[in-house]
């Protein structure tokens, strides 16, 4: 805990731990409500530095609007970074930036941060540590991504014959962006060098569409109820797996409402992300029960402690152990592994839900943006390629489809005569003008007072059904 002191000439003094160690902060002379305010917020980043969790939000987005004076005192007393490098020290060294930058980045959560370490050895093992920031052209950064394109993955010590995955490329060519565009808005570099270099974030190899026949194959492959639940959740109720697969308690299901609540680590640190509420869906509901009805005495998550543990690491979530047992189950289902296992099972349930209700509302359930959606979600399946080819979506029928080959004949042949003229017929109607030109003549019999309608509206209301 902090506490606000007042000294002799009115100056008010923070005091608090910090890495096992008592420290003050000197504010001068502001009003005990500003005081009182910036002990809150020196509390806030004490706990998640000691706990090494992000800062909330509204904190993180108080350092970056604080000013330099008070960001130089609170960078003094290790809150935060300096803001701006000393004059003498030269240019910013890009390892040096990096290191800077991931550090104060409180409001990450670990397993990003795992991500962004791969961007880091990428840009260390090209440029180097102590090569300076604004030394890097725009040149530079199109010889780097080549360079990610032809580098070859490592598996373990060993080199691998294979090229990294486009979708590796695409992260650390994210990561670099990010850190030139954090060191632009720093006024450090004149402009960003990979402001320029295409990111290719959607994979279309990566895609892979798991049908219901396929799902049902999975979850009758499965060994037990927890993992038919895992998969079931994963593809009939678009639960991001494993944080949110794992994180779901038998409290947060109300059977009686049929609804789920779904914890969502990912997204916690977003004001009102936290959860969201899901309907229970009838082709979930079974596996939730059947694995509840398993379920030891004083359960109180949907998966057994000891997996939850091998999940949740200190940097995070993360299914590389789930992922070797669901290859296994999906081999033991007949099918082929496809890349991303997790991602495309949630993915699918989003594509379907999208073809049954509106695309907000399944937004809302799946916890993402429509623009995430169709960007890395949304696909084109088979059954979209039978529902548009199949015969009720035929709007008509092969004796319509003949009159307006009949009516091209005619147009052929007023063409060749040069001449233009009406057919009237009970079976046919032919379209004698061009679709872009005016009404030439509007003349019929017995038409009437009203105003005559035209011949392309009556010629194409007797080709509806």
């Amino acid at each position: 805990m902090a506490s606000v002191t007042t000294q002799a000439n009115g100056g008010r003094l923070i005091q608090f731990m910090a890495d096992g160690k008592r420290k003050s902060l000197s504010l001068g002379k502001v009003p005990m409500k500003t005081a009182d305010e910036v002990k809150r917020r020196v509390e806030l980043i004490c706990n998640a530095k000691l706990t090494n969790t992000s800062l909330d939000n509204e904190t993180a987005a108080w350092i970056a609007g604080i000013g330099d004076e008070l960001a130089a005192k609170l960078a003094a007393v290790g809150l935060m970074q300096d803001r701006k490098p000393k004059p003498e020290d030269g240019p910013v060294l890009l390892g040096e930036f990096i290191d800077a930058y991931t550090e104060k980045r409180t409001d990450t959560k670990p397993g990003m941060k795992e991500v962004w370490r791969q961007g880091e050895m990428g840009l260390r093992e090209f440029f180097g540590d102590d090569r300076p920031l604004p030394t890097v052209t725009p040149g530079d950064a199109d010889e780097y991504r080549v360079w990610l394109s032809n580098k070859k993955a490592k598996s373990g010590r060993k080199i691998s014959d294979h090229k990294l995955a486009s979708l590796t490329v695409a992260k650390r060519l994210q990561f670099a962006k990010m850190i030139f565009r954090a060191a632009l808005r720093k006024r450090l570099i004149g402009e960003n060098p990979f402001a320029g270099v295409n990111v290719q974030t959607s994979m279309p190899e990566n895609e892979h569409f798991v049908t219901h026949d396929d799902a049902y194959k999975l979850i009758a492959a499965c060994s037990n109820g927890t993992w038919r639940s895992i998969v079931a959740l994963a593809r009939f109720g678009g639960l991001r797996c494993p944080s949110e697969v794992l994180s779901l308690r038998w409290q947060d299901i109300d059977w009686e409402q049929n609804k789920v609540t779904v914890q969502s680590p990912k997204t916690e640190h977003h004001p009102g992300k936290a959860t969201r509420v899901i309907p229970l869906f009838p082709e979930l509901r079974p596996y939730l029960q059947e694995a509840f009805e398993q379920a030891p005495d004083g359960a109180v998550h949907g998966v057994s402690d000891e997996m939850r543990k091998r999940a949740n690491g200190p940097n995070g979530w993360v299914n590389c152990n789930l992922r070797t047992t669901m290859e296994k189950i999906v081999k033991r289902a007949g099918l082929t592994p496809w890349k991303r296992l997790f991602h495309n099972l949630r993915a699918s349930r989003q594509t379907e839900l999208e073809d049954r209700f509106p695309s907000h509302v399944v937004c809302k359930w799946m916890g993402n943006s429509e623009s995430i959606a169709r960007k890395h979600y949304l696909k084109v399946t088979d059954e979209h390629f039978a529902v548009a080819t199949a015969e009720r979506y035929a709007k008509f029928d092969a004796s319509a489809m003949q009159k307006p080959m009949q009516s091209a004949a005619v147009r052929k042949s007023n063409e060749r005569n040069k001449t233009t003229q009406v057919v009237t017929s009970k079976q046919v109607l032919p379209i004698v003008i061009a679709p872009d030109s005016l009404i030439l003549s509007n003349k019929a019999d017995g038409e009437g007072f009203e105003p005559p309608v035209p011949l392309r509206v009556r010629q194409f209301s007797r080709l509806l059904p």
